[in-house]
């Protein structure tokens, strides 16, 4: 497919539009020039509650104009019988200008003429000159590009991002968090994600992890359904099992996750999100859950955005800076916490109701602010020492145990500030004041019995940004906590913006690769500074209890 676009800002003032509210307009031609009349137009929102696409049709001089539209980024389809469908994404809107778009609809016989290009013509880095397809609609499945340098000629800090990348393998250390009982912590692992397409549109991630330690093993797949083929856009279906064992002669977890998510758009102004996972999980004996999530989004006026969710934890972001197989990997432990209660094993749990608003304050940034209430009845805690009690999931490489903290309720509020500062730096700041389990003075002989809830404030600020050249991306951040908390302070809200407690690491270094596809240096460092721990002793015995767990994760990935 060969697509030309160019966007355009053109300083016309919007007299009639709402505040904060902008146009896309443009025409659609062939490869000769002449525009094109009845080619169909769908502008969609990639917000992810965005208002519902937008159809229009292009008249006898091949032109196009919308309504006025919210400021943010939209996605352009155009279609055509004849021709192979074009699409532009993160087309910028806002107040100050009106969007201007040219766009080249190209034919299987278009890209068979750029086979004759002369030899001293330039190459965009970007154009495909053949391209095979199964049908008209389908992705490609055979690609020849006219770059003598070849595919895995990478200079120093440049990546392959405009290729499309379909798979990818990662060699790491293991889980993130110690406690894991989906993914054993400190033990080498491999993990791999492949992209296949279904179809006319649909897409099937298949995720797999495994562990080589001889005295733990682990192993997981994982099964993500698109059939609209983009996240964030119609239903996604996941599958996950796993089996893990805790040391050579402990404990063997085996869990089931199944879940379903869709969305859609009520009216112009309100949109819905649901769905639900079903969890099936135990070490000798079974438990199992059902859990659904919902929410509604009603855009109250532009810029202006106020919803209500009831769920047990966020969504995952459809727009992230690693992608979807990133995000198909993430799904391998995604399990909730594991506990022990009485012999028997519980899932940790957490139910989430939050009312919030949200504010545009420019196309760069935007503030938010929700009140919420959060019930948990087996929440997990995370510390290190060692007991005899069985109710202490012990970790097998180090003096890390999970233990039911029993019940937790508290109202909160939250404030969180958002603002893109350059191209390849963003900013997050956020305030919150909830409740989580402490030491409340008591002591009895069992752990759970001195733990209470406690209002704490806190206060995160997070930095993301690429190094120009190296290609270098790092995300720092610190969230500050007024007082002891053994527990997560908003969890919801941290999982949301990204800010673990105190200070947090991620660096990812691009690699030049001699074969085809992209290479990265990974290291994920957390808590650096050793803080929040809190003593306790009881009866179980004496140990440290962390919100925050101190570790180093570091690998190397490779996406191809």
């Amino acid at each position: 497919m060969c697509l030309g676009c160019c966007v355009g800002l053109l300083a016309v003032p919007l007299a009639a539009a709402p505040r904060d509210s902008g146009k896309i307009a443009g025409v659609v031609v062939d490869p000769a020039g002449t525009p094109q009349m009845g080619a169909t137009v769908l502008i969609s929102s990639e917000r992810l509650l965005g208002t519902a696409p937008i159809q229009l049709f292009t008249n006898d001089r091949g032109r196009f104009s919308s309504v006025a539209l919210p400021a943010g980024s939209y996605s352009i389809r155009v279609s055509l019988a004849g021709f192979l469908p074009a699409m532009e994404q993160h087309v910028q809107v806002d107040s100050q200008h009106a969007t201007l778009l040219e766009i080249v609809l190209g034919s299987v016989f278009s890209s068979f003429e750029k086979l004759r290009r002369p030899s001293d013509e330039p190459v965009a880095s970007d154009d495909w000159t053949w391209v095979l397809r199964a049908s008209a609609a389908t992705r490609p499945v055979l690609r020849w590009q006219d770059d003598p340098a070849g595919i895995g000629a990478i200079g120093r800090g440049e990546t392959r991002d405009e290729q499309p990348l379909h798979g990818r393998l990662e060699l790491s250390s293991g889980a993130d968090r110690p406690g894991s009982i989906s993914a054993v912590a400190d033990s080498p692992a491999t993990a791999f994600v492949y992209d296949i397409g279904i179809g006319d549109t649909g897409r099937l991630l298949m995720a797999g992890q495994f562990s080589y330690e001889d005295a733990a093993t682990a192993t997981g797949i994982a099964g993500e359904w698109l059939p609209s083929g983009r996240e964030g856009v119609g239903p996604v279906t996941t599958v996950l099992v796993r089996e893990s064992r805790l040391g050579p002669a402990g404990l063997v977890f085996r869990g089931l996750r199944m879940s379903h998510d869709d969305q859609f758009a009520l009216t112009d102004t309100v949109s819905i999100r649901y769905g639900a996972e079903y969890l099936v999980a135990g070490f000798n004996g079974t438990t199992s859950a059902l859990r659904p999530r919902g929410e509604v989004a009603v855009q109250i006026a532009p810029g202006w955005q106020a919803s209500v969710t009831v769920a047990t934890r966020p969504w995952q972001s459809p727009v992230t800076a690693q992608g979807s197989l990133q995000s198909a990997l993430n799904t391998l432990d995604a399990f909730p916490t594991l506990l022990i209660r009485d012999g028997r094993p519980v899932l940790a749990n957490g139910l989430h109701e939050e009312l919030a608003i949200e504010h545009a304050l420019s196309s760069r940034s935007d503030l938010s602010a929700a009140v919420f209430h959060d019930l948990s009845t087996h929440t997990p805690v995370i510390g290190r020492g060692s007991s005899g009690d069985p109710e202490f999931v012990q970790d097998f490489f180090s003096a890390a145990f999970a233990y039911d903290g029993g019940s937790s309720s508290s109202t909160g509020a939250r404030i969180a500030y958002r603002q893109k500062l350059a191209d390849n730096v963003s900013t997050t700041l956020v305030y919150a004041y909830a409740g989580a389990l402490a030491p409340n003075g008591n002591t009895a002989a069992e752990l759970r019995d001195q733990l209470a809830t406690r209002y704490r404030q806190s206060l995160g600020a997070g930095v993301s940004a690429t190094v120009p050249r190296f290609g270098t991306k790092f995300i720092a951040s610190y969230k500050w906590i007024s007082g002891p908390a053994i527990s997560r302070l908003d969890a919801y809200g941290e999982s949301l913006y990204h800010l673990d407690p105190y200070f947090n690491l991620e660096i990812r270094q691009p690699l030049p690769s001699l074969i085809p596809g992209h290479m990265e240096v990974q290291a994920n460092l957390g808590n650096l500074l050793a803080q929040g721990y809190v003593p306790v002793t009881s009866g179980d015995g004496y140990v440290v209890l962390v919100p925050s767990y101190r570790y180093f994760r570091g690998g190397l990935s490779l996406q191809f």
